[in-house]
């Protein structure tokens, strides 16, 4: 798959997460002011925040393109700083989390106390747990294509693992009356976020700032090698980085009486000499075609 075949197929995902997990957001907070739960309000504020999440990556992928040098470069530079933004949107919300959980932790211990519509709880966590299903299947396929798409599955994921503990919580509740279980769980939801968030944000700060040596223009790449004499023209020009290293790919369609006379090996030494002499690079995929023939 292209890069950009990739690039269209995650906005395509994230779109589709996204109107599922609207339609989801406006039955929760609508049940989320009558469950009067704190597992609930979690839910529906770690919600609102992926959702922010998902606009932020549509928007981080559909400017990747128009502010770099080189598609390769600005999508990564542009998904990276999306995926940072989504990682503190995660801290943020963590640990609002965690200290309402506090707060209603001690208010427990003063037996100020908030009756929970348990069934109402219950009923919002059945029906989050087929929207957000739904939502990590769509986004499940491309999470190793894009670094926003993966970052949007993870939150899509413990949004999942979130509506489970609501769903326990409420029988636990409904069964026991131990109210403080319902902070408990919030607490426990937050903590799963506020890991998540941590790994993200050092993953794209280490890839903006600390591997994010720049990539070489693909206007002066293509002007360069179509100046070997045995090239016609070249397409499907690629520049990334790999493993460390920069990888340029490319497919060069090879001149008329050079098809005939058998140049390909010739013609890709000369483009692996120039790319190595003037660009530095050492990693290439270069595709020899033939030219036309009629």
């Amino acid at each position: 798959m292209t890069d950009i075949t990739t690039h269209k197929s995650s906005q395509r995902r994230l779109l589709i997460a996204l109107s599922i997990t609207c339609s989801f957001m406006v039955i929760q907070i609508i049940g989320a002011s009558y469950a009067n739960s704190l597992a609930v309000y979690a839910d529906a504020g770690h919600l609102f925040v992926h959702n922010s999440s998902l606009f932020i990556a549509l928007i981080a992928s559909a400017i990747a393109i128009k502010v770099a040098k080189t598609f390769s470069d600005g999508y990564r530079k542009t998904e990276l700083t999306g995926g940072l933004i989504n990682g503190i949107l995660y801290l943020v919300i963590s640990c609002w989390i965690l200290y309402q959980g506090s707060e209603r932790l001690l208010a427990h211990e003063h037996s100020n106390e908030l009756e929970i519509n348990t069934f109402l709880m219950t009923s919002i966590a059945a029906i989050g747990f087929l929207f957000h299903t739904a939502s990590a299947f769509v986004l499940y396929k491309g999470r190793k294509d894009s670094v926003n798409v993966y970052a949007v599955f993870l939150h899509t994921f413990f949004d999942l693992l979130s509506t489970v503990i609501t769903f326990f919580t409420s029988i636990i509740i409904h069964y026991t009356g131990w109210i403080v279980v319902d902070s408990l769980s919030s607490m426990l939801i937050s903590i799963f976020v506020l890991f998540t968030g941590l790994k993200l944000v050092h993953k794209c700060i280490y890839g903006l700032f600390i591997n994010g040596t720049g990539l070489p223009s693909v206007r002066k790449i293509e002007k360069s090698i179509l100046t070997i004499e045995h090239i016609n023209n070249l397409h499907n020009l690629t520049v990334k980085h790999e493993n460390g290293q920069i990888v340029i790919g490319v497919h060069i369609v090879l001149k008329h009486s050079c098809t005939l006379e058998k140049h390909d090996e010739i013609c890709r030494y000369q483009v692996e000499k120039l790319l190595e002499e003037k660009f530095k690079v050492t990693q290439s995929v270069l595709q020899i075609e033939s030219g036309n023939c009629n």
